[in-house]
């Protein structure tokens, strides 16, 4: 009995020896230290929230500086876009989907994205 509470202590010694002399062994290894980005001089203040640090750069958009051709042709092709997505709509209706989706409706879609981005690229200006 004596022999065993002996190796146990000699156990529990060791294990708090380990775990005292781990921040000295630790000492001697070389720190790593993460270095912080610099902040760009061109960047908008982070302590300020947005609006309170200055005027904007931009100028205010005028609405009334678009140019009229300019709203005519996208009236005109976002008619164009409703009826496309119209028919689409009529052809899907129609079609049995659940077997293999048709070419022609493919390219109907693939017409209908790209009528949408010139819409968004007009509108851009």
């Amino acid at each position: 009995m004596p022999q065993s509470r002996r190796r146990l202590l000699t156990t529990f010694v060791g294990a708090a020896g380990i775990l005292a002399a781990k921040p000295l062994l630790l000492a001697g290894l070389p720190v790593q230290v993460h270095p912080q980005p610099m902040p760009s001089p061109n960047a908008p203040n982070q302590n300020f929230p947005p609006g309170l640090d200055g005027p904007d750069n931009k100028p205010p958009a005028d609405h009334k500086d678009i140019d009229p051709k300019k709203q005519q042709e996208i009236k005109a092709d976002i008619q164009k876009l409703y009826e496309l997505a119209a028919e689409l709509k009529d052809q899907t209706e129609k079609a049995d989907l659940n077997s293999m989706l048709p070419v022609n409706m493919v390219k109907k879609a693939q017409q209908i994205e790209k009528l949408a981005k010139q819409i968004k690229e007009l509108s851009r200006g």
